[in-house]
């Protein structure tokens, strides 16, 4: 059984560092690229406008849940509303281009469409959701000591205080060169945020790999389907880390197995949507409010379309089987394993350990 969990959790490592690399290349991008006003501007507040932007900018990147914990937090801490954050954190690993393409292979055209409108409707309400609860809130919460650096305000520097960090921080210099700004965003992303999210991720991915090791997702066609089933499939599928490309082969296989077209779209959303390790970057950035917030939206939204789906097949017979094939890995294992050392190198920091030692002696 050990041996399992571990061969489970290094797969999953595996699968998640180039989407991890990616995440935080985007998080270096935004941090370079969008300036603080345009994004308070764009993404600010918790109005229904931002929210939906929010959901509609992440969708198309093709973005695990892991992937898009980086990037969501340089948003948030960048100025982004609590609720257009979470809406994008929620709809880049939703749905992204390369899942709607392999969907459209293996599920048939129907279920692609209805994954990637699905995906950006529950980003959109769990979105207005957190951003309801986030403008009743009073106080920020407690960023933590080791939230420190990146913004003027550290973490909380969101929807609760996005205009006072503008107000309260110093003139700005001169703006430097464009290759001195993502140099800049790259050491942001790579440095403040991953230090902010490598233990949780660790414990999300340990997790998640006893998960996969004892519960396999196949064996949930035994219960058939239903409302029961459907809020079974949102509660095993929230924790467990599965990218949407990756979860695509399975839904395809519980398809065949006789799940209804309903549960497999719940799995489809809850499972890459969000992870242990989301969870526990997203409980340490917005509060335990707005994590219970979130789950509800997940839960309660993934539930809904899954029933919406079985009632309109039922209505008109249609049969979204038609087109499901075998899927073929696309990403060559060495990549894999080149991500996941380069991701190791840039948590442990040995340049920067080497850079302290040699001033160390130096002095």
């Amino acid at each position: 059984m050990a041996s399992d969990i571990l061969q489970a959790t290094l797969q999953l490592a595996l699968a998640a560092a180039p989407w991890l690399l990616a995440g935080l290349a985007v998080a270096g991008l935004v941090r370079a690229l969008l300036p603080q006003e345009r994004l308070q501007a764009w993404l600010g507040g918790s109005s229904v406008g931002a929210t939906a932007r929010g959901a509609v900018a992440g969708a198309p990147l093709p973005l695990c849940s892991c992937g898009a914990i980086p990037a969501a937090l340089a948003l948030h801490r960048g100025g982004a509303g609590c609720g257009p954050a979470t809406a994008f954190l929620i709809g880049s690993p939703g749905i992204g281009i390369d899942s709607l393409a392999i969907s459209y292979v293996l599920l048939g055209p129907l279920m692609a469409v209805v994954r990637g409108l699905g995906a950006v409707v529950t980003a959109l309400a769990t979105g207005l959701l957190v951003g309801a609860g986030s403008l009743a809130r009073q106080t920020p919460p407690d960023p933590g000591p080791d939230d420190v650096g990146g913004d003027a305000c550290g973490s909380t520097c969101g929807s609760t205080c996005g205009s006072t960090c503008g107000t309260e921080a110093a003139p700005a210099p001169a703006s430097p060169g464009r290759l001195a700004e993502l140099r800049g965003g790259l050491a942001y992303a790579f440095g403040d945020i991953l230090d902010d999210i490598r233990l949780w991720l660790v414990l999300g991915l340990l997790v998640a790999g006893v998960l996969l090791a004892t519960v396999p997702p196949d064996a949930l066609a035994a219960y058939g389907s239903g409302p029961a089933v459907m809020l079974l499939m949102a509660l095993v599928g929230i924790p467990m880390y599965l990218c949407a490309t990756a979860a695509t082969p399975i839904a395809a296989g519980l398809l065949v197995a006789g799940v209804s077209p309903g549960t497999v779209l719940v799995f489809l959303l809850a499972a890459p949507i969000t992870s242990m390790a989301t969870l526990g970057v997203y409980r340490r950035e917005m509060g335990n409010a707005a994590l219970v917030r979130y789950l509800v939206g997940i839960v309660v939204s993934t539930v809904a379309l899954g029933l919406l789906l079985d009632l309109a097949l039922a209505q008109t017979g249609f049969d979204p089987l038609t087109g499901v094939e075998a899927a073929t890995e696309w990403l060559p294992h060495w990549l894999e394993w080149a991500a996941l050392i380069a991701l190791v190198l840039a948590a442990t920091h040995p340049l920067r350990v080497l850079r302290r030692l040699r001033a160390a002696r130096s002095a």
